[in-house]
């Protein structure tokens, strides 16, 4: 049996354990979950394939990539006994999706560069909403509002800038950003609690831009940052602890001192 055949059966065993479950005599749990009560569950699987990744642990994000497959089957699952669709239906949109959106591989188009593979991407996606009917959709309107603020400003600012509404380079985004942060600080004087909102809010979407003119995902630069500061807190909390000192006993000065330590220590590994 080719690989191919061995994960199709695994995969319609998976669909067949879900089914099991949300049977007659499987499990209550299960069988009470709506669309809405699994979606937490959905979001935690996907932070966990991404903590996965950051660690570079490749047998968890096997693992975390199971449980995030069986966040696809449950609703499909759940949409099967409501004759809404079944998961043949998703698979085959996604299917069509891919093969559609490359024509430059399943079709005539060429693509010599990334940035032509974005524009085929593009006409491809506004030939869609065309068929559907969707052409009169305004540009941010499909952009969920549900999504984390960090990802919706991401996708806004992406998509703005896809029709022109942008800076021409890194140093003008830095330049707003100098802007913003005087606002800031004006903003700081008046203690004005909505504009001091609304300013930070500002500085934060700059920083998103900049992030997208450097290349950089803003969502994983902060990830790393929190992992970071992790490591070094715990540098902290260590050393002091053999000092027969908590982090209530002692202070900032001392703090920062491990803190500056824990930096000077760092291993290539964790730098990067």
């Amino acid at each position: 049996m080719n690989k191919e055949s061995i994960a199709a059966e695994k995969f319609q065993r998976l669909c067949e354990i879900m089914a099991r479950l949300r049977g007659p005599g499987g499990c209550p749990w299960d069988r009470e979950q709506t669309f809405d009560t699994i979606k937490p569950y959905t979001l935690e699987e996907t932070y966990e394939v991404l903590d996965a990744i950051d660690r570079r642990d490749w047998q968890d994000l096997a693992e975390e990539l199971g449980d995030f497959l069986l966040q696809a089957v449950f609703y499909a699952q759940m949409a099967s006994e409501q004759g809404l669709f079944r998961i043949e239906d998703a698979l085959d949109a996604i299917n069509a999706k891919l093969v559609r959106r490359h024509p430059h591989v399943f079709g005539e188009a060429e693509a010599e560069t990334a940035g032509d593979v974005k524009r085929i991407w593009g006409e491809v996606k506004a030939a869609e909403k065309k068929a559907k009917g969707r052409e009169d959709e305004t540009l941010l309107g499909p952009v969920p509002r549900a999504l984390p603020a960090l990802v919706e400003a991401q996708q806004i600012a992406g998509r703005a800038a896809g029709v022109g509404f942008d800076w021409e380079n890194a140093e003008q985004v830095i330049e707003k950003l100098d802007e913003e942060l005087a606002e800031l600080a004006e903003a700081r004087r008046r203690a004005s609690p909505d504009e001091l909102e609304d300013e930070l809010g500002d500085l934060l979407f700059v920083v998103v831009n900049l992030a997208r003119f450097v290349k950089v995902d803003p969502e994983q630069a902060l990830r790393r940052a929190n992992a970071k500061f992790r490591r070094r807190f715990g540098y902290i909390e260590r050393k002091l602890a053999e000092r027969g000192k908590t982090l209530n006993e002692s202070d900032i000065a001392e703090m920062e001192a491990l803190r500056q330590e824990a930096k000077a220590s760092m291993t290539a590994d964790e730098q990067r």
